[in-house]
């Protein structure tokens, strides 16, 4: 039988039935913990400021506002479960099975419900760039309430099928005790692969390439002031400037996000994720999480509410009252 060094064993009591820890240099072990740190601290703290900025400040309370809130509540979730991710640094889980089958149900709930809200926001801004006259109709306060509502509601359904599994015997395929792996069988697996990536993000392109088309027409009329006579003749009306420049931050934030996620998914889809070893599937995982670090920064560099209310929020000027009334726009 074979023995290890007590040292190395997740939980030594155990002996040959602990997981064994991943020996890695001190310093590398060191840098690691203070890089995943700070990024999480900092994910949830930005994401921590723009929820208190749009649910607290009234002029604020718009349609595509209220979904830039839904995705900053799943970004700053994903800052917490970051610090689940830094606990696996060495290859031992220490909190049990049950808490580990939250970590991944909580987690994969929160992409998911990232996923559906970037698919509405493609939707807000396809209605606003492609038929502006209309938006105002159609996309209220109230849908969007209701539409995130069912996007967070219908991801929890959805993903409680999907790790029907180990939500009924948490634990149930891990090898030793310490260990802590995200597992689903093959036929939820391809479940979650169509609709959490493959069906949302070809909507997604789809609806963003339209969006970008009408975009670039409606800016060059802008420019020109000559096609805004025929795009108005065309009874769509020509787009505000402001719902341009939302559609050019909405973009980037899409464009990002797409980067950051398409690597855990590709892995998903090509079936190599046994070929990866710890620290590739490590890395896939935290650049997904990293997307949720990068939100807040392109907001803060392409909305000047954003900024204004930074300033208001850390000046705690947002305790007296009235405050919620400020002029942020």
């Amino acid at each position: 039988m074979e023995t290890y060094d007590r040292t190395e064993l997740c939980f030594p009591q155990l002996l040959n039935a602990s997981c064994r820890r991943i020996v890695r240099p001190h310093f590398e072990v060191m840098l690691t913990y203070i890089l995943l740190s700070t990024i999480s601290v900092v994910t949830a703290a930005l994401n921590l400021l723009v929820i208190i900025s749009i649910s607290h400040f009234k002029q604020l309370h718009t349609p595509t506002n209220l979904l830039l809130l839904s995705l900053a509540v799943s970004d700053f979730f994903v800052g917490l479960l970051m610090l689940f991710q830094i606990m696996l640094i060495d290859g031992c889980w220490l909190l049990g099975d049950l808490v580990c089958t939250l970590y991944q149900y909580v987690a994969y709930i929160v992409i998911s419900a990232s996923v559906g809200t970037m698919v509405i926001i493609s939707i807000d801004r396809y209605i606003a760039i492609c038929h502006p006259l209309h938006y105002q109709s159609k996309v209220t306060r109230r849908r969007v309430q209701v539409c995130v509502l069912l996007c967070w509601s219908c991801s929890a359904v959805f993903q409680s099928l999907v790790l029907k599994d180990i939500l009924e015997k948490p634990g149930r395929y891990h090898s030793c005790f310490g260990e802590c792996i995200f597992f689903i069988n093959y036929i939820a697996g391809i479940a979650d692969l169509i609709f959490t990536f493959i069906v949302p993000i070809t909507v997604i392109v789809v609806l963003y390439m339209r969006v970008f088309v009408v975009a670039v027409s409606q800016a060059r009329a802008i420019r020109s002031h000559v096609g805004a006579v025929a795009l108005q003749q065309a009874s769509r009306g020509t787009v505000k400037k402001s719902e341009l420049k939302a559609a050019r931050t909405l973009g980037i934030v899409v464009i990002v996000f797409l980067i950051c996620l398409c690597p855990y998914y590709c892995v998903a889809l090509t079936g190599q994720d046994n070929l990866l070893n710890a620290s590739s599937a490590a890395f896939v995982i935290c650049l997904t999480y990293f997307n949720s670090c990068v939100n807040p920064v392109i907001y803060a560099l392409f909305y000047p509410w954003f900024r204004k209310s930074i300033r208001l929020i850390v000046s705690l000027k947002i305790l007296q009252p009235d405050s919620c009334n400020a002029q942020v726009l």
